[in-house]
C-alpha cells in the first residue's frame, strides 16, 4: 500500500519529504510532481527498483529513462559535457527540458541507451522535488507517469493513488502539475560541430535557448 504525502506546492513540508526520501532510499518507487507532469522515480543505483519501475510502466530496456539532477554541477557528473553544450544547459536549467547526452561511467550500463550509450538528463524547476533530491544526495531515475496503453500523463495525485497504490511505495501530492511534457533536445551532435536536434517539443521554449 503506497504511503501518501500531501505537501504544499510552494512551501513543501520537509518532514514529509524526508519520509518520502527514506522510502526511496530503501528501494521504493514513488510518484512525484515535476515541472512538467508527475513521474515515477527510484534510486539510480537500485537495479531491483529500476526493474519494478519499468514493469509498472510496461516498457522494455530500450526505452530511455531520465536522470533528475539537482543542478548543472551534478548533471555534469553523469554526462560528458563540452563548452558549447554547457552554455546551452546553463540557459535551460532548471526548467522543463530533457537533454540527451553521452553518459559517463557513473551511469550504470543498464540505464543508458544500449546502442548509443546516451542518457536523458534534466534539472527540474519544482521546489519539493529539489528538496527531495537534496535529501537523497544523488540523482533519481525517472520516467513520466503515463499508464500502459495510454498517451497522456496522469496529473491527478488522487487518481495516481487509486490506480497504483498496490504497485508503488509512495505518492507525493503537491497538486496538479503542468499537463505538458518536457522539451527533449539531443545535444550529442554538438560534439562534432553540429547543432542540437529537437526530439520532442514540449513545455520548454526553444526561443529561450536561442534555437
Amino acid at each position: 500500500m503506497a504511503q501518501y504525502f500531501e505537501v504544499h506546492p510552494d512551501n513543501p513540508q520537509p518532514r514529509l519529504l524526508r519520509q518520502a526520501a527514506e522510502l526511496i532510499a530503501h528501494g521504493g518507487v514513488a510518484a512525484v510532481p515535476t515541472d512538467s507532469s508527475y513521474a515515477l522515480v527510484c534510486r539510480l543505483d537500485d537495479k531491483a527498483a529500476a526493474d519494478r519501475l519499468r514493469r509498472i510502466r510496461q516498457m522494455d530496456e530500450k526505452h530511455h529513462l531520465t536522470l533528475l539532477c539537482r543542478d548543472l554541477a551534478e548533471l555534469a557528473g553523469y554526462a560528458r559535457v563540452d563548452n558549447r553544450q554547457y552554455r546551452l544547459l546553463k540557459l535551460a536549467t532548471p526548467g522543463p527540458y530533457t537533454f540527451i547526452l553521452d553518459a559517463t561511467k557513473e551511469v550504470p550500463r543498464r540505464v543508458s541507451h544500449p546502442q548509443r550509450k546516451t542518457i536523458g538528463l534534466r534539472v527540474p524547476d519544482r521546489k519539493g522535488l529539489q528538496i527531495l533530491l537534496g535529501l537523497l544526495g544523488a540523482p533519481l531515475l525517472a520516467t513520466t507517469l503515463i499508464p500502459a496503453g495510454e498517451s497522456e500523463p496522469l496529473n491527478d495525485p488522487q487518481e495516481i493513488r487509486a490506480r497504483y497504490e498496490h504497485q508503488i511505495d509512495a505518492v507525493v501530492d503537491a497538486g496538479a502539475c503542468p499537463h505538458e511534457p518536457t522539451t527533449v533536445i539531443d545535444l550529442t551532435p554538438m560534439e562534432s560541430g553540429g547543432e542540437p536536434v529537437l526530439v520532442r517539443q514540449g513545455r520548454g521554449s526553444l526561443e529561450a535557448l536561442g534555437l
